[in-house]
């Protein structure tokens, strides 16, 4: 019985609360495209080289622990 509850609380949660933003009249924020622009679209290549440096790190760190 809590299973279902945490299940359904879950799923009603999952659809209230969505990712993506209603169309904003006027087409303010907009990246050329027609889409909306997203602020983590400038931090794509940061993004990606902090995370093969984080892959790296704990690469070697577990490499260094494993005897």
């Amino acid at each position: 019985m809590r299973n279902k509850i945490l299940h359904l609380a879950t799923s009603f949660f999952c659809l209230l609360l969505k990712a993506e933003l209603p169309p904003q009249p006027g087409g303010q924020g907009g990246n050329g495209y027609g889409n909306q622009a997203s602020p983590i679209d400038m931090y794509v290549y940061v993004l990606g080289i902090v995370a093969i440096l984080i892959i790296a790190y704990f690469a070697k760190k577990y490499k260094t622990q494993k005897i």
